[in-house]
């Protein structure tokens, strides 16, 4: 069942194929993007975002290394989507503005040009670049539990005198609570005057009922993934928001029943663990770490032979954020150290 035209209350935008990547460990095929791709288009999702999970340009050791070249996953997304737009991530600093004219010349239509809440500044090249080409302009401001309304109204301000078409506050640690979220989408709302949008992750389990929060508060532009796929305990399922959507009467311009085969058939199958709300996803959502450290403290956890949790409290309490993935290793051996000497001297790390 493929839906008609009718207009949406909300412009939803598929990230499955960015955020999702976190989560295979940026494994993803050139079928997987046909599949996934093809999928959404089909059920009348407008923008689909394809990108390395930490943006172009983020296959790297620090970041973890892509399968196969992101450029061409992207050029292929662009290939065989017949309605939607193809969206893509750039970080500045780990993208480049070169980048952002190779992807134009591919047919990439929107550019969403993210940065640390509290760090627009670094953005205006970009988001400049990306207008110059004739892009839209979207500025993300990643792990907004850990900045104001106030300071959010501030850094969303630049990326709007920049030209920002749309400003998102993305919620990259699953750390807010439904009011954590309606204040802040108030505020940016009351301020901006271009639209902002809400990209929820689900580690306290809050993503659904704090994206309809967000539309109820004035959001226009709404994130999910399929079958929940991406960093922590997952994003936003892109199948649950619309199927909600429908139940509160909200027009999405989406089939539901559309995106729930794609989850089922296509995505759900290539998932290499079930998106779940463990501790340590959770530790996640209550401590206020970015979600795509969560395998790589894994990784680190069972490298030093530490605590994953320990690895990631102490990171929330250090403040760490996107981009700093190295910290995830120099964590887990002082507390390897600690332990070590605890033991020598009988004492407790």
């Amino acid at each position: 069942m493929t839906t008609t035209a009718v207009k949406a209350d909300y412009r939803l935008i598929d990230s499955t194929l960015r955020d999702g990547s976190h989560a295979i460990s940026h494994q993803y095929r050139m079928d997987d993007v046909i599949q996934i791709v093809t999928g959404l288009d089909r059920a009348g999702v407008p923008v689909i975002e394809i990108a390395h999970g930490d943006g172009i340009g983020g296959s790297s050791f620090n970041y973890g290394f892509s399968a196969v070249p992101e450029k061409e996953l992207i050029a292929k997304a662009c290939e065989v989507t017949t309605n939607a737009k193809i969206a893509c991530l750039l970080l500045p600093g780990i993208g480049l503005a070169d980048d952002l004219r190779e992807i134009n010349e591919m047919g990439v239509k929107v550019a969403r040009i993210a940065t640390h809440c509290t760090e627009a500044d670094i953005s205006e090249q970009h988001i400049k670049v990306a207008k110059s080409l004739g892009l839209e302009a979207i500025g993300f401001l990643m792990m907004a539990h850990m900045n104001s309304p106030e300071g959010l109204v501030e850094e969303a301000l630049k990326m709007q005198s920049y030209g920002a078409d749309t400003i998102y506050i993305a919620d990259s640690a699953g750390a807010m609570t439904t009011e954590d979220m309606k204040v802040r989408v108030d505020a940016l709302v009351q301020a901006l005057e271009v639209p902002l949008g809400v990209h929820a992750h689900n580690n306290l389990a809050m993503a659904v009922a704090n994206s309809i929060a967000a539309y109820e508060n004035g959001a226009k532009n709404l994130d999910g993934t399929s079958a929940g796929l991406g960093a922590g305990a997952g994003n936003c399922p892109t199948e649950i928001l619309a199927a909600v959507s429908s139940k509160y009467g909200i027009e999405t311009g989406v089939d539901p029943l559309a995106l729930m085969d794609l989850a089922e058939e296509v995505v759900r199958p290539i998932m290499p663990r079930a998106q779940v709300i463990d501790r340590a996803g959770l530790i996640l959502g209550y401590a206020g770490v970015y979600g795509s450290f969560l395998l790589h403290a894994e990784r680190a956890a069972e490298r030093y032979g530490v605590s994953q949790a320990d690895i990631l409290f102490e990171l929330g309490r250090r403040q760490m954020v996107g981009g700093q993935e190295d910290m995830i290793i120099d964590v887990a051996l002082e507390l390897a150290r600690k332990h070590a000497e605890a033991e020598a001297t009988g004492g407790e790390a």
